[in-house]
């Protein structure tokens, strides 16, 4: 094995990087919530309460028509029984993946307290009228962002980017309120899975997994 060669400085090579899970005292059947959502609940707030950088970030795997992958990390914006919220630009990589295949997966690495979320299931446009309302909520800066970027297109510089926007502020220059474009909005997120990981020592982790069947929703505990 390359023992990280291409390394420089005090930087260690990878495989030397080892960290041993200690953080939690575990996570059992017993101490779960009686459901994925309420579980969630409890895990967020506690991820809020430990001051995590941006505790909503997720990553976000899509993959073609092809079975290609793709990912990325999109900010949490809500979440309920029916699933998990997140806004994008519908022409963008991750628009059009689910658009040819309307599945998806969500990771919370929650690193610092040794913890992951990991859901997968279905995608569906929310409602336009829950994209409006929460479009009205973002600065304007981002509003005039959402206007000037053609998400995930190819530019010949940055320059290109910056007139885009200048030409955003002039159109919209005396419109208030911003109005949502049509090619942006929320998508979500139906779970079809949802996975707790607590770190453990010695590579031991706990893995809960609330999975949806055909008569409602089981919990299993699947090895580390």
């Amino acid at each position: 094995m390359d023992r990280g060669g291409h390394v420089t400085g005090d930087t260690p090579p990878p495989v030397d990087m080892r960290n041993e899970y200690t953080a939690g005292s575990g996570l059992v059947e017993a101490d779960l919530a009686e459901d994925w959502h309420t579980q969630f609940d409890r895990w967020f707030a506690e991820a809020v309460a430990a001051g995590l950088p941006e505790p909503n970030a997720m990553v976000v795997g899509t993959a073609d028509a092809g079975g290609r992958p793709s990912g990325r990390t999109v900010l949490l914006k809500g979440y309920d029984p029916e699933g998990f919220v997140f806004f994008t630009n519908y022409h963008s990589r991750k628009g059009t993946e689910v658009a040819a295949n309307a599945y998806a997966s969500l990771v919370f690495p929650w690193f610092p307290i040794q913890r992951q979320v990991i859901v997968a299931g279905s995608v569906e446009r929310i409602d336009r009228a829950a994209t409006e309302a929460y479009f009205a909520s973002r600065p304007r800066g981002s509003q005039l962002g959402a206007w000037a970027s053609t998400q995930s297109s190819v530019l010949p510089d940055r320059a290109t980017l910056d007139d885009s926007y200048r030409a955003a502020a002039q159109r919209f220059a005396e419109v208030e309120p911003i109005p949502a474009p049509e090619h942006w909005g929320g998508l979500r997120v139906r779970p079809d899975s949802v996975e707790f990981w607590q770190g453990r020592a010695s590579r031991l982790h706990d893995r809960l997994r609330f999975r949806r069947t055909d008569t409602g929703w089981v919990v299993e505990r699947l090895a580390p």
